[in-house]
C-alpha cells in the first residue's frame, strides 16, 4: 500500500510551512508553473501563439495529476517530467499541445521547479527568523546587564551577561538572514535544451496568431531568439535571468546549500546553548512549553531546542552531498544532477522546520536570573580570578601576582571557603597589597567588561 510522507519520523518539519511548501504536490505544480510559463515566453517572443500560454496555463494544475502514478512512470525516462509532458500534453487544447515543452529538456523544467519551490519555502523561513531575532533582541535588552556564568570548554571562565548571550544568538541569526536573503533574490531559471546551448529555440520560426509560420520577422536576430525566451521566462517566473544555462554549472544549488547548512548551525548555537542551560543541575533557562515526557510525568523537556539541534546536524552531510554534485561531467551529468534532488528538498524542509522551532522557542524562553546569580558563586570567587591578576599584578607583578592566586586558589578549593576569605589574610602578608577592596574586587556583576556597550552595539543592527 502506498502512503504518503506523514513527516512521522520528521517532527522538526511537520507542520511548518516548508514541509508543505517542499511536498510531492508542491513540486509538481511548480514544474507545471514552469511548463507553462515557458510556453507564454514563447508567445511573447513570437514563437508561439497567445492562445498556447494561456491553454497550457489553464491545464497545469497539480491536482489534475497522480502524483505517484508519474513517481512510478518516472523510472523509465529517470525523471518525472517526461511522464509529467505526456500528461500534460493530452490535457491541453489540440491546437496548442505543439507548444507544450517545446524546445526544453527535462532538466530545466526540474531545476527551475527547484528554484520555485526554494523561493517559496525561504519566504515563511524568512519571517521565522525575523520572529526568532525579535525575540532574541527582546531578551538581549530585559537582561542587558543579568550577570551570569561564562563557560568556556565546558568550565565557568569569566562572568558575562544573558544579554550579551542572546544578542550574540540574533547576530547569527541576522548573519542567516542575510544570507538566504541574497540567495533568494538571486535564483535563477534553467533554460538551455539540450546541451545549453537554446538553439532549439533559435531554429524555431516564428508565429502569427494562429500558429502559423510568419517568415517575415526573420532576420538577423535568429541566433539570439533563444535568450529572448531565456529573459520572458525568467520573467514569467519572477526567477533571475542567469548569465549562462547552469545545466552542470551548479552554483545556485551550491549556493543555496550553503545558506541552508549555515542556517541550521546558526539555530544550533541556539540551541545548543538552551539545552545546557536548561539542564536540571543548571537551570538558567527553560522552554516556555517544554515537551511531555512517555514515562515521567516529572520532565519538561526542551523539545524545541532538541529539534533545533538535530537539524543542525544533519544539514551539513545534506549540504555535502549537494557540493558533491558541482563535480558535474559533460553538457549534463548522469547521476550528478539525480543526487541533488532529494537532499535540495530535505535541507529546504528541515531548515524550514528549525526556523518555526526557533521562533517558537525564543519567544516562549523563559529566563531565570536567580539561578545564574547562584551559579556565580559556584566557585567561591574563582571566576573573576583574571580580574584579580590584572589587579594585583599592577602592585607587586605578574609572576608574584599569579603565585598568590593559583595559592590562594588552592586554599579555597581546600578549604572550600570563599577567595575573598582566603584573600583577606594575603592581604595582610603582602604590604603592596593593602587598601584593596576585596568585596568589590571579587563580585561577578561588577566584572562583566564591555558586555553591555557589545549588547547595544549589537542591537543596533537591522
Amino acid at each position: 500500500m502506498y502512503e504518503s510522507d506523514a513527516g512521522l519520523l520528521a517532527p522538526g518539519r511537520a507542520g511548518s510551512p516548508a514541509e508543505t511548501a517542499g511536498g510531492d504536490s508542491a513540486f509538481l505544480q511548480a514544474m507545471l508553473d514552469a511548463e507553462a510559463a515557458l510556453t507564454r515566453a514563447q508567445s511573447d517572443c513570437g514563437l508561439a501563439p497567445a492562445g498556447a500560454g494561456r491553454a497550457v496555463t489553464a491545464s497545469a494544475d497539480a491536482r489534475r495529476f497522480d502524483v505517484r502514478d508519474l513517481a512510478l512512470r518516472a523510472r523509465a525516462s529517470g525523471n518525472p517530467v517526461t511522464p509529467l509532458v505526456s500528461d500534460l500534453v493530452a490535457l491541453v487544447e489540440p491546437d496548442a499541445r505543439p507548444y507544450v515543452h517545446r524546445g526544453a529538456t527535462s532538466q530545466d523544467i526540474l531545476d527551475t521547479a527547484a528554484m520555485l519551490v526554494a523561493a517559496r519555502t525561504l519566504a515563511p523561513v524568512l519571517d521565522d527568523l525575523v520572529r526568532a531575532a525579535d525575540a532574541v533582541a527582546r531578551l538581549a535588552v530585559a537582561h542587558r546587564s543579568t550577570p551570569m556564568a561564562g563557560r568556556t570548554l565546558t568550565q565557568h571562565a569569566v562572568p558575562i551577561t544573558f544579554g550579551l548571550k542572546a544578542a550574540g544568538w540574533r547576530a547569527l541569526i541576522l548573519d542567516a538572514r542575510d544570507r538566504l536573503s541574497a540567495v533568494r533574490e538571486s535564483l535563477p531559471v534553467q533554460l538551455g535544451g539540450a546541451a545549453g546551448t537554446l538553439a532549439a529555440f533559435n531554429a524555431l520560426a516564428p508565429v502569427d496568431e494562429a500558429g502559423a509560420a510568419d517568415d517575415s520577422v526573420a532576420g538577423a536576430d535568429d541566433d539570439r531568439r533563444g535568450l529572448a525566451v531565456l529573459q520572458a521566462f525568467a520573467n514569467e517566473l519572477g526567477l533571475a535571468e542567469p548569465l549562462l544555462p547552469w545545466l552542470s554549472l551548479r552554483t545556485p544549488v551550491a549556493d543555496l546549500a550553503g545558506a541552508l547548512a549555515f542556517t541550521a548551525g546558526a539555530l544550533g548555537k541556539l540551541a545548543a546553548d538552551v539545552l545546557i542551560l536548561s539542564r536540571t543541575e543548571i537551570g538558567e533557562v527553560t522552554e516556555g512549553q517544554g515537551g511531555d515526557s512517555s514515562t515521567m510525568p516529572q520532565k519538561a523537556n526542551p523539545v524545541r531546542a532538541t529539534l533545533i539541534a538535530a537539524a543542525a546536524r544533519r544539514a551539513p552531510g545534506l549540504a555535502a552531498t549537494l557540493y558533491g554534485s558541482l563535480a558535474a561531467g559533460d553538457e549534463r551529468p548522469a547521476g550528478a544532477w539525480h543526487a541533488e534532488w532529494e537532499p535540495l528538498r530535505e535541507l529546504l524542509r528541515l531548515v524550514g522546520g528549525a526556523a518555526r522551532d526557533a521562533a517558537e522557542l525564543t519567544e516562549g524562553l523563559r529566563v531565570v536570573p536567580y539561578a545564574m546569580r547562584e551559579n556565580l558563586q559556584l566557585t567561591d570567587g574563582l571566576i573573576v580570578s583574571e580580574r584579580l591578576a590584572a589587579v594585583f599584578a599592577g602592585r607587586i607583578g605578574r609572576k608574584r601576582a599569579k603565585e598568590v592566586l593559583v595559592n590562594a586558589a588552592a586554599r579555597a578549593r581546600a578549604e572550600t571557603t570563599d577567595l575573598a576569605d582566603v584573600l583577606a589574610d594575603v592581604l595582610d602578608e603582602e604590604p603592596e597589597l593593602s587598601g584593596l577592596d576585596l568585596s568589590e574586587l571579587t563580585e561577578p556583576a561588577r566584572y562583566t567588561g564591555c558586555a553591555g556597550p557589545l549588547t547595544d552595539r549589537a542591537l543596533d543592527r537591522g
